[in-house]
Order: C-alpha cells, then structure tokens, then sequence
C-alpha cells in the first residue's frame, strides 16, 4: 500500500505503526494499546498529522524513544508537506509536558538523532517484523 498516493487515513497509520515495537517489551505499541486507531488525527487539507500515545506506566523512561519512533516512522514515510505533532496523552506520563516538548521540537530531535545508539534503537524498533 503506498500511503503517499492515497488520501491519508487514521486506519493507514494505524496499519503502517502496527510493527512498532516497544523499546524494551517483546511486544508492538498496538499489543500494549501504546497507540490506537483514535488516537491518531488526519487533516489531509491542511496537511497536518497528530499522534497521541499513552505509555505503559506514568514513569516510562521510555516515553521519549516511543514518540522518537513514531515521528521518525511518519517522516521517512510522508510527503515534507505534511506537520507532525507527536504527544503523550494528557495525564498519562509524569512529565507529559516536557516530553511533549522535547517531540516536537526539531532541533531536539535533530540532536537526538545524531546520537548512533538511539538512531539504533529507533530503527530497530520501527524495523518490519516480517523481514
């Protein structure tokens, strides 16, 4: 299915985020309810792309690579056009805001993705399953 050529649903992204893994369960963001159907918003007018996902516990040291994962996923896999806006669902992470902040900032997240460990990890996580 080539997204690009589509317009852009909320169950296509749900589809091509299905092979996330989460960075330290055996198991993909969609298994642990990490993401779901609604919690992803298309404006295919204005170009803009929300994804809002609820960690596992309050205190996921992992909140950051999992929001790292999805935008890295969105941005090889769409037109430039198109904003992102990652966020943690409210009242589901004890430091919502500043990892909100840290999502979607892009010198942030440039700078994170100069580190090859996490850049690593993120592929890793974002890498089909069935390759």
């Amino acid at each position: 299915m080539n997204m690009l050529l589509n317009p852009l649903t909320n169950k296509k992204f749900l589809i091509s985020f299905l092979d996330i893994k989460d960075p330290e369960h055996p198991y993909s963001l969609e298994e642990l309810k990490v993401i779901t159907e609604d919690a992803i918003e298309v404006d295919n007018g204005r170009g803009y792309i929300r994804v809002t996902f609820t960690p596992t516990v309050e205190h996921c040291s992992m909140a950051t690579v999992i929001g790292l994962c999805l935008r890295v996923k969105l941005l090889r896999s769409l037109p430039s056009r198109y904003k992102v806006d990652i966020r943690v669902a409210p009242g589901s992470h004890a430091t919502e805001a500043a990892v909100n902040k840290q999502l979607n900032d892009k010198e942030r997240v440039a700078a994170a993705l100069e580190n090859t460990n996490l850049l690593d990890m993120v592929d890793e996580c974002i890498s089909p399953s069935y390759e």
